[in-house]
C-alpha cells in the first residue's frame, strides 16, 4: 500500500492557472466597473492634452474592485503613451514620506538613492517627473503616518492627478486643511457589488483557473452567497481556490457542495494582510488588545497610554480601525448606555491565510 496510490496521477489537476485566483490578477476586462474606469480616466484626460489633471478620491468597502479598476486604467494608460508616467504605491507597506519616495525613485528607475534624505529623494523625482506628467495613485492611503510627501507633489510637480484610494470615507473629512484646498478632490464612492455581479466575477475567474466542467454548480452558487454575503470578493477567490484543494486532496475529479462546506468553514482563519506588514505601533497595539480582549475602545486606548504609546486617541482608533481591515481585531459598536455609543474591541485569535 502506498500513501499516493487514490491521489490524482501526476499530470492530473484541477486546476489550469491557479495565478487566477490571486489578489492581484488582472483580467483582460473588469466586468461591472466600467463607469468608475471612465471615471478615473476622465481625471487622467487632460494630461494627455498637456494640461494639468483633476485629483480624484475614491472609497468603498474592502474588495470590490477600487484597486483592480485603477490598475485596469494604468495598464491602458501604459498601452496609449510614454509621455504620462504611472506611479502606484500601496500606502500598507510604505507609509511615510521616506519611503513612499524611495518606492517612486525605483519606479522611475533611479537608483542612487544610499543616503539621501526625503528632501533630496523628492527633488530626483521632481527633476524627472517635471518633463512629463504623471499619474500619482496612493492605495491604503489612510494607513500613512505623514502627509509632508503629498503637499510637495501638489505644490511642485506641474503637470498631475493624484488618485487617493481607501476604505474608509471620513479619512477626507480629517486631511490638514492645507492639503485640502490644493487637492480639490473629485470623490468617487465604489458601490458594492450585487450578488449576479458577483457570480459573474468569480464565473470569469473560475473559467481562466479551472478545468472546464470541474465545478458542481450547487458548489459554486454556494460559493457566491458566501462571497456576497462577506462583500468582499478576495473572500471568494480564497474559497474557489480552498475548496478546488480540498477537492484534489481526496482525489475528486469534481469541485462539490461538501468541499466548499470545508472551505467555508475555515473562513475564520482567512485574512487579507500578513502581520509581517504591521508597523510597530500597529504590532505594539495588537499585542495591547490580545491581553485586554473584549474591553472598550476607550479604556484600551488608557492602557496604551499607560504602555507608553504615544499616539493621540484619532490616529490610534485609525489603526484600529486598520487591524480591523486587516481581520486581526473585531470592532463592535454598542449603541445607547449610560455612556453613549461605544465600540468593542475584540482579538481575533484564528491563524490568519498567510501563515498556513
Amino acid at each position: 500500500m502506498t500513501l499516493f496510490k487514490d491521489m490524482l496521477k501526476g499530470d492530473e489537476s484541477l486546476f489550469r492557472n491557479e495565478m487566477a485566483l490571486d489578489f492581484e490578477f488582472l483580467p483582460k476586462l473588469l466586468p461591472y466597473r466600467e463607469a468608475e474606469q471612465r471615471h478615473f480616466a476622465t481625471c487622467i484626460a487632460p494630461l494627455l492634452q498637456n494640461r494639468n489633471g483633476r485629483n480624484l478620491f475614491v472609497h468603498g468597502a474592502p474588495g470590490i474592485g477600487k484597486t483592480a479598476a485603477m490598475r485596469f486604467v494604468f495598464r491602458d494608460l501604459e498601452h496609449e503613451t510614454d509621455e504620462v508616467v504611472p506611479i502606484y504605491v500601496n500606502c500598507w507597506q510604505k507609509n511615510t514620506s521616506f519611503k513612499i519616495l524611495i518606492d517612486i525613485c525605483d519606479q522611475l528607475g533611479y537608483k542612487l538613492t544610499h543616503n539621501k534624505r526625503t528632501e533630496e529623494l523628492f527633488e530626483v523625482v521632481k527633476q524627472i517627473l517635471n518633463k512629463k506628467s504623471a499619474v500619482f495613485a496612493f492605495d491604503e492611503i489612510d494607513k500613512i503616518e505623514d502627509i509632508d510627501f503629498l503637499y510637495s507633489i501638489l505644490e511642485e510637480v506641474f503637470k498631475k492627478s493624484v488618485f487617493m484610494i481607501t476604505n474608509h470615507r471620513d479619512w477626507l473629512l480629517e486631511l490638514d486643511q492645507r492639503i485640502k484646498s490644493r487637492l480639490l478632490p473629485e470623490v468617487l464612492e465604489f458601490r458594492k457589488y450585487s450578488i449576479a455581479e458577483t457570480k459573474g466575477i468569480l464565473k470569469e475567474r473560475a473559467d481562466f483557473a479551472f478545468v472546464p466542467g470541474c465545478w458542481d454548480d450547487a458548489a459554486f452558487d454556494a460559493v457566491t452567497a458566501k462571497t456576497f454575503e462577506l462583500e468582499d470578493i478576495r473572500s471568494g477567490l480564497y474559497l474557489l481556490r480552498e475548496s478546488g484543494m480540498i477537492a484534489e486532496s481526496k482525489s475528486s475529479r469534481k469541485i462539490a457542495i461538501d468541499h466548499v462546506k470545508q472551505a467555508i468553514a475555515k473562513m475564520d482563519e482567512f485574512s487579507v494582510k500578513p502581520k509581517d506588514d504591521l508597523d510597530e505601533d500597529a504590532n505594539f497595539i495588537l499585542e495591547l488588545v490580545k491581553k485586554n480582549s473584549g474591553k472598550k475602545i476607550g479604556d484600551i486606548f488608557k492602557l496604551y497610554q499607560e504602555a507608553g504609546g504615544s499616539s493621540v486617541y484619532k490616529t490610534f482608533q485609525r489603526k484600529i480601525r486598520r487591524l480591523a481591515d486587516g481581520k486581526f481585531l473585531g470592532i463592535q459598536l454598542i449603541k445607547g448606555g449610560s455612556e453613549g455609543s461605544t465600540s468593542i474591541i475584540t482579538f481575533n485569535s484564528t491563524k490568519k491565510l498567510t501563515e498556513f
